[in-house]
């Protein structure tokens, strides 16, 4: 195997283990509520869960420090043209995926479904928010030291700004927090997620400024493995600096609660320290101790190899579920009420329904990998 090729290995499971985990948490099967980690925290805390879309982000930042190598030899408006692009491109995709299937039925005739009520922000959306300004920041500020600055005044500042511009009462509430007052005001109510049953956006304008430093730690935790190779010592450097990362998050909690859907700077220490420890993890057992012998890696790597698609096809294809309807029940429901509730009654039915589609997906990605089919943007 190439030297490439071994560096991508890792990268490819982590993200792997990323997205089936995501799909699973994502498409619980309907008629029990979930197990508890499996559900998100309700507003402050942590569970596995909110763990999912920050390592996406990490893993985003991990493939840039691959990426980014080939700027170097391009002009400077050829790099912005194609940061911009992909970055834009991936926000696009987002917004029509939450605009999908586009109609809807009215009194019986199907109508194109309106647009001025179609959310704007959503998980692609940050994801390429993110790329582009994490990406802008380390080709332009070249200094290490200089990023790792910005970084922090990201984190600090993203505090302060709640404190200053949101209800001084409660400045950490899901409807009193500035990000969401900033949300209103240029999105409106309309084009904001209602999932928790008001107006309000877990992936908003404001709570960008954090996230984006969760694509910077991956891009620097992959840099650094790059240089350093894949040895004892870039194992225990990496799970350090997680654990001291998890340290002041955990201290930084006592002021700034942890909550993945305000996106609390804390959020951001917690899951990259966590991301960081996971990584070394990944290259001692698979690089190190090479551990993958058994090719267990390829489950992984299959759709690693192909996220953004894979994520997308599970978004889609449960939109579809939801669409199609067998008597007075939609096929999702149905599903899980005719089988999984039946022969598994409770969570656990629930759980294996989220295991069974995400494996649907994954024998997609496994189409998409035995003919070499990589998708990317």
């Amino acid at each position: 195997m190439s030297q490439k090729s071994e560096r991508f290995l890792s990268l490819d499971v982590f993200r792997g283990l990323t997205i089936c985990f995501m799909i699973i948490v994502n498409t619980p099967g309907s008629g029990a509520a979930p197990f508890a980690p499996l559900e998100h925290a309700a507003w402050f805390g942590f569970t596995p869960t909110d763990l999912v879309f920050p390592s996406f982000l990490f893993a985003v930042g991990n493939a840039m420090s691959f990426t980014m190598k080939k700027f170097d030899a391009l002009s400077t408006g050829t790099v912005l043209y194609r940061v911009l692009k992909r970055g834009l491109l991936i926000f696009l995709i987002g917004y029509l995926m939450y605009w999908f299937p586009f109609v809807e039925p009215h009194n019986g005739v199907w109508s194109m479904k309106p647009i001025d009520h179609t959310r704007i922000m959503g998980v692609l959306q940050r994801i390429g928010l993110c790329y582009i300004f994490a990406s802008l920041i380390i080709y332009f500020i070249r200094s290490k030291t200089a990023v790792i600055v910005v970084s922090i005044l990201l984190l600090i500042g993203y505090q302060v700004l709640l404190l200053v511009f949101g209800d001084h009462a409660a400045p950490y509430g899901m409807l009193t927090n500035a990000g969401t007052y900033l949300d209103k005001f240029v999105l409106g109510d309309n084009h904001l997620y209602h999932g928790e049953g008001v107006a309000f956006d877990p992936e908003g304008i404001l709570g960008t400024l954090p996230a984006i430093v969760n694509v910077i730690v991956g891009y620097y935790a992959g840099k650094f493995i790059q240089e350093k190779g894949k040895g004892y010592e870039t194992i225990a450097r990496l799970a350090l600096i997680g654990c001291v990362f998890i340290f002041i998050a955990l201290t930084w909690n006592m002021s700034f609660p942890i909550g993945k859907k305000l996106w609390s700077s804390p959020f951001t220490l917690l899951t990259t320290g966590i991301d960081m420890v996971m990584i070394a993890a990944l290259i001692y057992v698979v690089e190190v101790r090479a551990w993958n012998k058994a090719n267990w890696t390829s489950f992984f790597t299959t759709v690693g190899k192909n996220p953004l698609a894979i994520y997308i096809l599970s978004e889609i294809l449960v939109i579809a579920f939801w669409m199609i309807h067998i008597g007075n029940k939609n096929l999702y429901a149905w599903i899980n009420d005719v089988f999984y509730q039946k022969i598994a009654p409770g969570a656990i039915g629930s759980l294996l329904f989220a295991v069974s589609y995400m494996l649907v997906c994954w024998a997609v990605g496994k189409v998409l990998d035995n003919k070499k089919i990589y998708i990317r943007v």
